[in-house]
């Protein structure tokens, strides 16, 4: 084969790198400063010898040279010219020598601590290779992500909430079908011409109830992009903090930066009560107010750019349009002192007379929110125009003893099933007591934090057996009693093939032991 015929071939086998064939490429285009593929970086240079380069990497290439004075030579002719006039220059005394250093890419004795690197050294004639990251999707672009068909009744979608969800039987019926009317919305985009708007939710309820879990048990139902957002950390443009848009950046990254799915996908924002109205203030409520005013068009449906791969925007990173219309928003938050507004809404409604009521009889009402109207929320420092784009409102109730007692043993992932699994891989069965559960709901109902509050105890009983029990490979059952969650005794623990329990002294039978956890 002839030079001319090498080079055809070399110039065909580049153009067919670099995508301009006109054939569909198979794998993503690699930038070859920064190692980002196309899907993270965005649009790519393409450049001789199969060398991609993303958009951020070239800007910042040519702000680099065009900023840099090459210390002073540029703004120095003279200075300049003498040290083309050395580079150009041959060898005193030794012409060939010279020449020898130049065809070579070697600098000659004008520059002394400078060198050339010559591509063709690193083997591969300095030809990078075209690197495979990852198989472009092959799925034709308009193609419905949702089919009508697909998507579970609200029966459905609850009976799966239950599995995983104790109690709130009003909120999961409201989440349900307010899920399934927004999906529906989404899979036929209209109905004879009638334009149907969407439900967003907002979640009231106490901590530690299950609204965070709620949302996250629906998303893996449904298998759609979820995001979970802290309204907290949430600013007005140009303040130090995330910016109202960050949070459908988030969504994005979720849909692995695909547009079309994370436009039918569910944001959750937590600690929505945090941007309340700031009371008697007189600086700038930036973080409150001015934050509802910017989500304003956000909840209802707009075109909003958020930059691809990286929570702020800025003149380096790639942006995408995202079309927030399609996009369920769930709002949570615990709001705080919100049912002592509508118990003052609800004594100023008293008369006075035989049928009367008292003033203190809401006083020991423990379902107070479920009787929250608009107007307390507004009075707790919410702004209309932002409730008004929130149609969907749903209370939690908080959790009572027996609710806790159920959280422990019925869910599908329940603490006790996970710690009875864990014993499991040592050959160990462990069981509770019932008295031992509604012991440890007890002492979470005093801490007043909701569910959260059984982790914490049950991993600080828990903590002696799991060390102990790995240390005797006799064991083969131990029953948590009340005594020993409580503090005046221990475990029962069954030795393997002997069948006798192992319990306190007291007990008077000449076939325990005592064991010291």
């Amino acid at each position: 084969m002839s030079d001319k015929d090498q080079q055809e071939q070399g110039r065909t086998t580049q153009q067919d790198g670099q995508g301009n064939s006109g054939e569909k490429k198979e794998y993503e285009d690699v930038c070859f400063i920064c190692r980002r593929p196309e899907s993270k970086a965005g649009k790519m240079f393409h450049l001789p010898n199969n060398i991609c380069v993303c958009d951020d990497c070239m800007h910042k290439t040519m702000d680099a040279v065009s900023q840099y004075d090459y210390q002073g030579m540029l703004s120095n002719p003279a200075l300049f010219n003498m040290l083309n006039d050395q580079f150009t220059r041959k060898s005193d005394g030794d012409e060939g020598t010279g020449k020898e250093e130049n065809q070579k890419g070697q600098a000659p004795k004008g520059f002394t601590n400078i060198g050339f690197i010559n591509l063709a050294d690193l083997g591969n004639d300095g030809i990078p290779r075209k690197q495979k990251i990852k198989k472009k999707s092959k799925e034709e672009k308009g193609k419905p992500i949702l089919d009508i068909r697909s998507i579970p009744a609200p029966h459905r979608i609850k009976e799966q909430l239950d599995q995983y969800v104790v109690g709130q039987e009003h909120a999961k019926k409201v989440i349900s079908v307010a899920v399934y009317n927004h999906y529906k919305r989404v899979a036929t985009d209209t109905m004879d011409d009638i334009e149907i708007e969407k439900s967003n939710i907002l979640m009231i309820g106490p901590t530690g109830c299950g609204k965070t879990y709620l949302v996250k048990t629906l998303a893996r139902l449904l298998d759609v992009p979820l995001a979970i957002a802290d309204a907290t950390s949430l600013t007005e443009a140009g303040y130090i903090g995330d910016d109202i848009e960050s949070v459908v950046s988030k969504l994005l990254a979720a849909a692995d930066n695909d547009v079309d799915k994370a436009e039918q996908g569910i944001i959750f924002i937590d600690e929505i009560d945090k941007i309340a109205r700031k009371k008697n203030t007189t600086s700038r409520d930036v973080s409150g107010e001015s934050v509802q005013q910017g989500m304003l068009k956000l909840l209802e449906g707009a075109d909003v750019e958020v930059p691809v791969g990286a929570n702020s925007k800025n003149a380096m990173v790639p942006l995408a349009t995202v079309n927030t219309r399609n996009i369920l928003f769930i709002c949570g938050g615990a709001f705080p002192d919100l049912d002592e507004i509508i118990k003052e809404r609800l004594r100023k409604q008293t008369s006075i007379g035989f049928n009367a009521e008292l003033k203190d009889k809401w006083d020991k009402e423990k379902d107070i929110l479920e009787k929250v109207t608009v107007e307390d929320i507004r009075t707790f420092g919410m702004i209309p125009e932002f409730l008004g784009r929130l149609p969907v409102t749903c209370t939690l109730k908080g959790l009572n003893e027996e609710m806790l007692v159920r959280i422990l043993k019925e869910p599908r992932n329940a603490i006790l099933k996970q710690y009875q699994k864990l014993l499991e891989l040592d050959e160990v069965k462990l069981e509770f007591s019932d008295d031992a559960l509604e012991a440890i709901a007890k002492k979470a109902a005093q801490k007043d934090t909701g569910a959260r509050a059984l982790r914490s105890i049950i991993e600080e009983f828990m903590l002696d057996i799991m060390y102990e029990i790995p240390k005797d490979d006799n064991i083969g059952r131990v029953t948590i009693t009340r005594e020993y969650i409580e503090g005046t005794g221990g475990p029962l623990i069954d030795i393997r093939g002997n069948g006798y329990a192992l319990e306190d002294k007291e007990t008077g039978n000449p076939d325990t032991h005592t064991i010291i956890l």
